[in-house]
């Protein structure tokens, strides 16, 4: 019986362990002031993007769980409104979900989306970032956003984010973080 509890103990033990460093080493969300991780993906047009192609410029790169789903529709519809001051900011903006390309081209195409969004159907960037959930039953990117810097480093980190207005309390702190960096 004792055997048997220690045996139990033990298996409770190694899958929770396997757990937490799954979970830390997967999901782990990139510090602010830290180099924002490198990707390469597919826009909606199936043009390929990196990190390395906005070096140089301000960057609002923004994960959605899903395409076509009201809050992901108030949100990009939302920084589609901002488009010109964001251009003006000198800012650009990336959408990012783990949808496939066909479904960003829908997407953009229906609310006439003026910025790129890249399809992230590996789920790698996602993972990279740290906003790799399951949701509904299904691994999604988390409604989270990152503002990188010209230099490539994550400025700011909004880890919870309302779809109503986000697009203009990244634009207010946008412009602050530019003015302070001169």
């Amino acid at each position: 019986m004792l055997a048997r509890s220690v045996s139990r103990f033990a298996v409770i033990s190694a899958f929770t362990a396997a757990v937490l460093v799954f979970a830390a080493t997967t999901f782990a969300t990139p510090a602010t002031g830290s180099a924002a991780p490198a990707f390469r993906l597919q826009d909606q047009k199936g043009d390929w993007h990196s990190l390395e192609d906005y070096r140089g410029k301000w960057l609002v790169l923004y994960f959605y769980p899903k395409d076509m789903t009201p809050g992901c529709t108030t949100q990009a519809c939302d920084f589609r409104d901002n488009i010109f001051a964001f251009r003006d900011a000198g800012a650009v903006i990336l959408g990012v979900s783990v949808d496939d390309v066909e479904s960003h081209k829908k997407f953009a195409e229906e609310h006439g989306l003026p910025f790129t969004i890249l399809a992230d159907p590996e789920k790698k960037t996602a993972a990279d970032y740290g906003v790799l959930k399951k949701m509904y039953g299904m691994e999604l990117a988390n409604r989270e956003t990152f503002l990188i810097d010209p230099q490539g480093k994550i400025a700011k980190h909004y880890p919870s984010v309302d779809p109503n207005g986000h697009s203009q309390l990244v634009l207010n702190d946008l412009k602050e973080l530019s003015k302070a960096a001169g």
